[in-house]
């Protein structure tokens, strides 16, 4: 298996493996992303978003998607928005080599932190963040607002 950066050609691929883990979440209606945006999005003029992906000869097992972003206290940082790895390959390290792809990314780029989140019943991913002596913040509250 290699992790690479991701290229326009993948977004395919990347794009089932969102759909899997909306499937996953239950929420398998909320994807409204397109082929069409998301190369737009991360490989058009102005890119949002970044995109790792795992690869074996079988194609693109899991993917990491992130995007640079800012703290007035601290400076540039990273989200990580989703990790994702097909079912099939799950607990063979797949995930932990995305994350330490992404973690590395964040150093190399002079980033302060690297931020994400994980759904609180998602016991397997909450372990794997423990493993990794992440810090868990009950402090804060997510919010959001949708424009379609």
């Amino acid at each position: 298996m290699q992790i690479r950066k991701g290229k326009p050609e993948d977004v395919s691929a990347a794009l089932q493996l969102i759909k899997e883990l909306a499937e996953f979440e239950k929420a398998p209606e909320q994807v409204t992303n397109t082929e069409a945006q998301m190369l737009e999005d991360g490989f058009g003029k102005n890119p949002v978003f970044r995109m790792l992906v795992a690869e074996t000869e079988e194609g693109i097992i899991g993917i990491a998607i992130y995007f640079l972003k800012y703290s007035t206290w601290k400076g540039k940082g990273i989200y990580l928005d989703d990790i994702v790895v097909n079912e099939k390959f799950r607990g063979q390290g797949v995930g932990k080599k995305l994350f330490e792809a992404v973690k590395a990314e964040a150093i190399e780029e002079g980033c302060k932190q690297l931020h994400w989140q994980v759904l609180d019943w998602n016991e397997k991913a909450i372990h794997f963040y423990k493993k990794l002596n992440s810090e868990f913040d009950a402090e804060w509250i997510n919010c959001k607002l949708h424009f379609n």
